[in-house]
């Protein structure tokens, strides 16, 4: 038996189903592969508990730690006694390397200049399928340690990705999102996205994952007005509201970038990432963020506290007490919350479209999740709102 256990982004999701052919491929038995995170110590720590649970639970399982952590905390999981096994992100997809008994695998990534793409059928218990469109990032943001763990952007050939779509959509898949670490760093993204609709025609639902704001061109912003199955959600690694908080980052764009977009698709829901207590953010600065959230209408929110990274340039700069940040994250969850359940309230009486994940519950397609009586898993259904509850839209099926 080959468990895969997935920690962190979309990415991640997409490479954990081909780590499970991978691992057929290899022979593995009983084994237990961890795809972690390193977004955060959080998401470390996430891992290392997960990991000693797991062995207490099953003391002869062969465990395999691969993933962002195990790329730039190598040491760290190899020293732990319930790991067998360490490979990092340029190894975990090479069948020979999981069949391998060496116990760390882990090679620098910053010379890579291409993208070996890895062909799928399926994705095991969902609804919704990713593809792969780049990997890597080019960006030195202050924070992050994402470009030493994931490598240089390398985007993967057109040619390839509809392939991928096409196997897909053929398999019965009616949403497709694209994923990477910096998606816009694939080229002119509006062009691929129009290219791949025509190129795949039976694509019903297509979807993109966390988007710089710095790249949502006005060629973008008209294909979302005007291709219906381009969904109307677009989720922003906006990560502060504050510009003075934002030039420290090293990030790219600016508050009035972010107006800028919803400006241009009032009727796309936006939703963002956001880092709270970035050092040297002042209590302005934070009321700033506050502010956007309400005047952007940010109904998805991924809120992080701050955590310092290895190796990041922000990581030698003085942090804000850890009381302060927590109150800020919580903060902003409020108000992303807050916007939410006014964009719920907003559409009851109204008809949706929802893709059926579980029997029971599925999600919009500005990605609300819907809950009603039954429905088939994969399927799209019309849907007319009756209610909410807790964060979730209620109704009923009517087509």
């Amino acid at each position: 038996m080959i468990d895969i256990v997935t920690f962190g982004c979309r990415l991640n999701g997409f490479e954990s189903e081909v780590l499970r052919d991978t691992a057929k491929q290899a022979g593995l038995e009983d084994a237990v592969i961890f795809n972690t995170c390193a977004v955060t110590a959080e998401a470390e720590r996430q891992a290392r508990q997960a990991i000693r649970k797991l062995k207490r639970e099953r003391p002869n399982a062969h465990i395999i730690v691969t993933g962002c952590a195990a790329q730039v905390s190598a040491e760290r999981f190899a020293a732990m006694p319930e790991v067998d096994r360490v490979l990092g992100n340029g190894a975990k997809l090479d069948p020979l390397q999981l069949a391998s008994s060496e116990k760390l695998v882990v090679t620098d990534l910053a010379d890579l200049s291409e993208l070996a793409p890895h062909l799928i059928g399926g994705f095991e218990g969902r609804a919704r399928a990713f593809v792969q469109i780049q990997q890597g990032c080019d960006h030195g943001c202050t924070f992050c340690i994402i470009p030493k763990a994931r490598g240089p952007s390398r985007p993967v050939a057109f040619e390839r990705i509809a392939e991928q779509a096409a196997k897909l959509t053929a398999a019965g898949y009616l949403e497709i999102v694209l994923t990477g670490v910096d998606i816009a760093s694939w080229g002119r993204l509006e062009q691929l996205i129009a290219g791949l609709l025509k190129e795949v025609p039976g694509i019903s639902r297509l979807r993109l994952s966390s988007l710089d704001p710095a790249e949502v061109s006005d060629d973008l912003i008209a294909l979302f007005k005007s291709e219906p199955r381009l969904m109307g959600h677009l989720h922003l690694s906006m990560q502060s509201g504050a510009d003075p908080v934002l030039k420290r980052m090293a990030r790219r764009h600016r508050a009035g970038d972010l107006l800028r977009i919803r400006q241009a698709l009032p009727e796309v829901a936006l939703g963002a990432d956001l880092i709270a207590g970035f050092p040297g953010e002042t209590q302005d600065d934070h009321q700033e963020t506050l502010r956007l959230i309400e005047q952007l209408g940010l109904s998805h929110l991924h809120v992080f506290p701050y955590s310092a990274r290895p190796g990041t340039a922000a990581a030698n700069w003085k942090r804000l007490a850890g009381d302060v940040v927590k109150a800020r994250a919580a903060e902003l969850r409020a108000a992303g919350e807050r916007v939410r359940d006014g964009l719920i309230a907003s559409l009851i009486a109204s008809e949706v479209n929802v893709l059926i994940e579980e029997p029971g519950k599925g999600y919009s397609e500005s990605y609300l999740p819907v809950v009603f009586a039954g429905g088939v898993p994969g399927a799209v259904a019309r849907v007319k709102i009756t209610g909410a509850v807790n964060g979730q839209l209620e109704g009923q099926i009517v087509a």
